[in-house]
């Protein structure tokens, strides 16, 4: 409603500009001769053309206002979004390649190492909820398939195979919401998003009792559609707890960001508990980038980041939960800021989904959801949607969101050139990292799919 109340006033004031700008239009005669008097030239006076330039002034003056109405709406109170592409960040392209050849050729050299099986047990996002308005259909690909994202004329979203049983037609492109069932664009065949059952085939006198789709379990909950999976197919075995600010309407959304990451899944929670690379790696300020050639650069070094953290696995009945401490504080010049110290707890639920909960006395309260969902083997989408208190600027989530990118795509340039190493070389003071790989083993089963190579083809 806030963000409408201020769409709403942005654009009355657009309004109001054009029209003075066409009063000034229509009512300027001769308002030149203010500025060059008897200069002006007799023959744009004959011509009708008298006091064209004072129009063409005042229509470039409504479309710079207007222009820079626009920005400073983006700016001040429109969500942040930034939506990266797979070979946008983290490779170097040198010697004349373009991103694109750079990635793939990493891509293709990689060595990739003993790796455990590529998709684990557990909820993972598939979209965010006000990316799917009623009636809409998504085509999403997830865990190496293929769905069909839609929400049904009750306003609940549902998630099927994408593929229709009858000849394989894509539900998800050109299919079409019909009450709570999504209708293939081949044949009309129709599909009800509870369960999967075919309930009407246009053409047939009988629907059999074995026309249906795969019907993946699904919930929405935090202005998020998430989908369960387990490689044996058992059902959910816990649940994505519910944050009730954003339920009832004190923390709205504030932006989102977006990164493909090609690593093996478990390769990006891991860093949680490698605490030792925050010194390293996260200690430059953000100022200085994140393309890793530079951020040691003696231009801003005058601007530091201190971290310390903690991360433990937590027990019973919440032994698919871990959460990581970290007390954040900058330095500039060499002297602490206080009023930007930040305590950060990064609560991790199962495989695919982490809360970061901000609570400062002068910044506001809030919650920054990451989820990584596995697109392929190892190529990983990993969203980053913040919601925040709504009486406080927009900006400050939306700056809180830009330094966490910048941070965030400085792990990314590391994890897409590395490979995965099953049997690290490890000091004592890396014991969390063996913590982490234990507490993380419990969402593999003995089903879970493996990714081997086979005369250079996958087989998973």
């Amino acid at each position: 409603m806030e963000l409408c109340s201020l769409s709403i006033f942005v654009k009355v004031i657009a309004v109001m500009v054009i029209c003075l700008a066409m009063g000034l239009v229509l009512d300027v005669r001769d308002t030149s001769d203010m500025f060059i008097g008897a200069v002006y030239p007799e023959l744009w006076r004959k011509a009708g053309l008298a006091g064209a330039p004072a129009r063409a002034a005042a229509c470039i003056l409504a479309g710079v206002s207007l222009l820079a109405l626009g920005w400073l709406y983006r700016l001040i109170f429109a969500p942040l979004e930034l939506l990266r592409t797979a070979d946008e960040v983290g490779y170097i392209a040198e010697d004349g390649r373009s991103r694109a050849q750079a990635a793939n050729e990493v891509r293709r050299r990689r060595k990739t190492g003993e790796l455990p099986p590529v998709y684990p047990n557990g909820w993972y996002r598939v979209l965010d909820s006000h990316m799917l308005d009623r009636g809409d259909v998504k085509n999403v690909t997830l865990l190496g398939e293929q769905v069909a994202v839609f929400r049904g004329q009750d306003g609940t979203a549902y998630v099927v195979d994408a593929y229709c049983p009858h000849l394989g037609a894509n539900l998800a492109v050109g299919g079409r919401v019909v009450g709570n069932c999504i209708e293939c664009p081949f044949h009309g065949w129709q599909f009800r998003g509870e369960d999967g059952k075919c309930v009407k085939i246009p053409y047939a006198d009988k629907v059999p009792e074995f026309a249906k789709v795969r019907c993946w379990p699904s919930c929405e909950v935090n202005g998020l559609v998430l989908v369960w999976f387990h490689c044996d197919g058992t059902g959910p075995s816990w649940s994505i707890p519910e944050q009730e600010e954003i339920t009832r309407g004190e923390w709205v959304y504030r932006g989102r960001t977006e990164h493909f990451i090609n690593a093996h899944i478990e390769e990006i929670p891991e860093n949680a508990a490698d605490i030792a690379h925050l010194a390293h790696l996260h200690t430059p300020g953000i100022v200085s980038g994140v393309d890793l050639r530079y951020t040691n650069s003696k231009t801003w070094e005058f601007i530091r980041h201190d971290w310390k953290v903690d991360w433990n696995p937590e027990p019973d009945p919440n032994k698919h939960c871990s959460q990581m401490l970290v007390k954040h504080a900058l330095t500039v010049f060499g002297r602490r800021w206080p009023l930007l110290d930040v305590d950060v707890v990064a609560r991790q639920v199962g495989p695919g989904v982490v809360f970061l909960l901000f609570d400062h006395s002068f910044l506001g309260r809030g919650v920054m959801m990451h989820c990584v969902t596995p697109v392929e083997p190892l190529l990983q989408c990993v969203s980053h949607t913040i919601f925040y208190q709504s009486n406080i600027p927009p900006l400050v989530p939306k700056f809180i969101l830009r330094a966490e990118c910048i941070q965030f795509e400085r792990d990314v340039m590391i994890w897409n050139n590395k490979t995965y190493i099953s049997r690290p070389m490890l000091v004592k003071e890396d014991s969390s990292i063996q913590r982490h790989r234990r507490w993380f083993s419990q969402f593999y089963s003995d089903n879970s799919p493996r990714l081997r190579y086979q005369h250079d083809t996958m087989d998973w």
